[in-house]
């Protein structure tokens, strides 16, 4: 896997796992091929050989890499101290990977399914039944796509069974191991942001979905992409999901705020419509809905626009964060109103900086043209 450019360089990290080197702890993650564990750099694990190891920036890329969490370093667990219920869980996940643990089988063993998913949530960013899924089939998914033998990578994923892993990997991706290689898919991946994990899905096409992965919406969002395009969605690489990585980093830092990211959202003709108007918002201005409905012909379509902008699936991209009450104040958004406020402030603050900028350049110009 190629390391994200925000990682330092491949040979200065693979230096420091082999020194274990304390000062890169939490700036990398090492996954070992030839184990499909992934460790902390200052783990005391025999170390790989070079060409066998990827590196990632945090534990859940490497978790939906297909890696499982080494049980000596305890790379998710920032003091290596585990909440009890969450140990006990990953314990029942290692015992079963090819199995699922159903809110009915947690309540039998005593376990309160809403507080499995809060204190996986708190503790990792995702559901239990996210980490499972991603534990059991994310290696398995990579071996496949990457033209591997539907016998090594069941082996890989620790699956006993051929039937096993076929049954359980069909069950998550709504395909077969062999389909896989072969049908269209839509590719997802995670990606972190200062305002938390986002997920964000793409084909040729273009950017489908990004939304933030603790949106209750989101899930029903995946699923209506499934449906209306008939294609599973797996987790894979593709360049549009590197591109939006890419410009989202950039976004946050605020190099540069504006995206060229190919799109492809999933909608009617209105919606389109709407979403298309969206984007054609300055960064660092708002509009009212009042003025979407102008724009878009009917003066009184106000709670159609509403309607549209809460289906937007691509969200920052499409910015419908930059639209607000005619009387300045801030409403409803599906990401929550403190994102919804802190986007709108990030981007004042840039647009006011490119003024600045902007007038001291017109400034020096027309200095030395009266020189």
């Amino acid at each position: 896997m190629k390391a994200p450019e925000l990682l330092p360089p491949s040979e200065t990290m693979y230096r420091a796992l082999v020194n274990r080197d304390p000062s890169f702890e939490g700036i990398f993650f090492v996954g070992v091929r030839t184990t499909g564990i992934f460790c902390r750099p200052t783990c005391t694990a025999k170390k790989p050989a070079r060409e066998n190891v990827d590196f990632f920036a945090t534990p859940n890329q490497a978790l939906h890499d297909g890696y499982r969490p080494c049980l000596r370093c305890h790379p998710m667990n920032p003091d290596k101290q585990l909440p009890e219920l969450i140990e006990r869980l990953r314990v029942e996940v290692e015992r079963a990977p090819g199995g699922r643990l159903t809110d009915k089988e947690l309540a039998a063993m005593a376990i309160d399914p809403s507080t499995a998913r809060r204190q996986f949530k708190r503790h990792y960013g995702m559901t239990f039944q996210a980490y499972y899924r991603a534990r059991r089939l994310g290696l398995a998914l990579s071996e496949v796509r990457r033209g591997g033998r539907v016998d090594e990578a069941k082996n890989g994923s620790g699956f006993g069974s051929a039937s096993g892993f076929r049954e359980a990997f069909t069950r998550v991706f709504g395909d077969s191991p062999t389909s896989a290689k072969t049908r269209p898919c839509l590719f997802a991946e995670r990606i972190e942001t200062p305002l938390g994990g986002m997920i964000a899905v793409a084909d040729d096409e273009g950017l489908r979905l990004l939304e933030f992965t603790d949106r209750r919406a989101t899930e029903r969002e995946l699923s209506t992409l499934r449906k209306r395009l008939r294609r599973n969605v797996v987790p894979g690489e593709h360049p549009h999901l590197d591109a939006a990585r890419s410009q989202l980093a950039d976004y946050f830092s605020g190099k540069n705020l504006k995206f060229d990211i190919p799109l492809a959202p999933v909608g009617s003709d209105f919606q389109l419509r709407a979403w298309e108007i969206l984007r054609s918002i300055p960064v660092g201005e708002t509009r009212s809905y009042s003025w979407m409905a102008k724009q878009l012909g009917d003066e009184n379509a106000r709670r159609a626009v509403g309607r549209a902008n809460g289906t937007n699936m691509i969200c920052i991209v499409i910015p419908c964060h930059r639209v607000i009450r005619a009387d300045g104040t801030l409403c409803g958004y599906g990401g929550g109103l403190w994102r919804k406020k802190w986007l709108l402030d990030h981007e004042k603050r840039y647009a006011s900086t490119k003024s600045r900028e902007m007038s001291d350049r017109d400034n020096q110009i027309s200095k030395s043209l009266t020189r």
